[in-house]
């Protein structure tokens, strides 16, 4: 797996004249897992999203870095994938249909196939149905899979068991074991269930 670095300096993220934080030193790199920290409205995921440059920051780099040297920011989006309960599925499809899309784009891990992806997520059951007909556990379940099966060298996390049941749960906590290693995994949650495995904590509270 492709080593990554992210390097972040000075960082500040506002709305209007309301700072969420600033002044944010910190560097991610693979092999490591890392928990984002801090109260709602936080910055928790808006951090997240900065990092994967869905959103602008305000002040500050964030630079990316492999064995070649610097990864553009527009070109980083091939290095990751992204699970968060804001992110929306394309609900007309069925989840075979999805898959097909999804890995059309970002090539799966290794060994693997669409089939054994949805075996492996218990959703087998599921698969020729449209995912608006999923329930909201269902729903986290495929999208945990289409970040976990990609085969990228970063994993963004932002409340990876939302409405997960108890053997959601596991299944968060089998695919960590499974397919976490080597990557660069940083994860947005308070739960302790969540980040337990987490080698590093960044406190968002502490950049106001």
């Amino acid at each position: 797996m492709e080593t990554i670095q992210i390097e972040l300096k000075n960082l500040g993220k506002r709305f209007n004249r309301q700072w969420i934080f600033r002044k944010l030193d910190y560097s991610f790199s693979s092999g490591n897992a890392y928990a984002i920290t801090g109260f709602n409205g936080s910055g928790k995921s808006t951090l997240l999203q900065m990092l994967a440059g869905a959103m602008e920051k305000s002040e500050g780099e964030i630079t990316y870095r492999n064995k070649d040297g610097i990864v553009p920011q527009e070109y980083f989006y091939r290095k990751m994938a992204m699970s968060a309960p804001y992110l929306e599925l394309i609900e007309e499809l069925t989840l075979n249909e999805f898959y097909s899309f999804h890995f059309g784009l970002k090539p799966m891990l290794p060994g693997l196939t669409i089939h054994s992806v949805i075996e492996t997520l218990g959703l087998a059951d599921a698969a020729q149905k449209q995912i608006r007909q999923f329930s909201s556990g269902m729903k986290q379940r495929a999208k945990l899979g289409q970040a976990f099966f990609s085969n990228v060298p970063v994993l963004l996390l932002d409340e990876p068991t939302a409405n997960l049941d108890t053997q959601g749960i596991e299944l968060y906590h089998r695919l960590i074991l499974a397919y976490a290693k080597d990557r660069l995994v940083i994860i947005c949650s308070n739960d302790e269930h969540e980040i337990s495995f987490c080698n590093h904590r960044l406190d968002v509270t502490q950049f106001k």
